[in-house]
């Protein structure tokens, strides 16, 4: 044989003989396999959860509407202080106006002197006029060149000193005079519907 040949005998394979089959073997059926009960508690815990679940979604939405009525009543606060704050803002400027300085300086006796005097202390000389004020002042606060000022509404302050005053000791309630508007006691007044 030459060597081609040879290799391929070599190469070729052994005949294929047929495996035996395993033979099958058949059992009668018995009863059969009882289904397996879910457990009780399984359920339960997937019912709890989903009770759990749905409590704190109650109880977050609570939270946040609670949290909301709170922020309301707090802005509603700050309307009313910033209110009071207007309100005692102006009071202050109507206190501290120079034309109520100037009158209650009038009421208390006091005169403006006209030009005034100046002590030099390294020789201990006045400068300037060196005459005291007669009892006639060079501005009148109350007279017809007053500058009116909205802020001190004489009129008003007399009647409320007056009403405070005038109270009965039996505690029934002086007459308002209908010349002033309502008192506001709770924020501004607004009309009551039904």
């Amino acid at each position: 044989m030459s060597r081609p040949t040879a290799a391929a005998a070599a190469v070729l394979p052994e005949p294929v003989t047929p495996r035996e089959r395993p033979s099958r073997r058949l059992k009668a059926v018995t009863a059969p396999a009882r289904a397996r009960r879910p457990k009780l508690a399984y359920a339960l815990i997937a019912v709890a959860g989903a009770a759990l679940i749905g409590a704190a979604q109650i109880g977050l939405s609570l939270a946040i509407t609670h949290d909301s009525f709170v922020l309301a009543d707090l802005n509603s606060q700050q309307r009313e202080l910033n209110l009071q704050t207007n309100a005692l803002e102006e009071e202050l400027a109507g206190v501290s106006s120079p034309q109520l300085v100037a009158t209650k300086a009038a009421d208390l006796g006091m005169v403006v002197a006209g030009s005034a005097s100046y002590l030099r202390l390294s020789d201990s000389a006045v400068v300037g006029t060196a005459s005291g004020a007669d009892w006639q002042s060079t501005i009148d606060p109350k007279g017809s060149g007053a500058v009116h000022n909205a802020l001190l509404n004489q009129k008003a302050l007399l009647a409320a000193e007056t009403a405070k005053n005038d109270a009965p000791a039996d505690g029934t309630t002086p007459p308002v005079d209908s010349t002033l508007p309502p008192p506001i006691t709770d924020g501004l007044p607004s009309p009551t519907t039904r």
